[in-house]
């Protein structure tokens, strides 16, 4: 690992009423990467609105998404060697499940990893999956290391 810390974070994201992926990083071929931390913000209107059911996961497949350019967060001059995508319009095949939280559509949710970070294998993708019962805009994000 050459220490690059980088954001994967596209912005507003529709989510839809069925499952949808809206954020994926992709280990690039014989470098492993470790999640720093994860989450999303949610931008609901109704109070009353059912949880949404926000998955953290690895992906076996990439699914068909749209590309999305990675931002150093330290200073850094190696070139990053990671991809990342967002915005599902086919679906990536769902592998391990990392974690599961429920987030109130008018809230969010954000988890850091203190010395106990989540590692992709070369070659391997996480995403961030949503569900929700009301189509509402989220903002997810996945900080990590390469």
């Amino acid at each position: 690992m050459a220490g690059i810390e980088l954001v994967a974070s596209p912005g507003e994201i529709s989510s839809g009423t069925s499952a949808k992926t809206v954020l994926q990083i992709t280990a690039p071929t014989n470098q492993r990467l470790k999640i720093k931390a994860w989450g999303l913000m949610c931008k609901g209107i109704a109070a009353t609105d059912a949880p949404l059911r926000v998955r953290l996961l690895r992906q076996t497949t990439s699914g068909t998404m749209t590309s999305l350019t990675l931002i150093k967060r330290n200073i850094a001059t190696e070139t990053i060697q990671s991809t990342a995508s967002h915005t599902a319009t086919a679906e990536p095949t769902a592998g391990d499940v990392l974690a599961v939280r429920e987030v109130h559509p008018q809230s969010g949710y954000y988890e850091s990893f203190l010395g106990n970070e989540i590692s992709v294998p070369g070659g391997g993708r996480v995403g961030i999956e949503v569900l929700a019962g009301v189509s509402i805009s989220v903002v997810p994000e996945l900080v990590f290391e390469e």
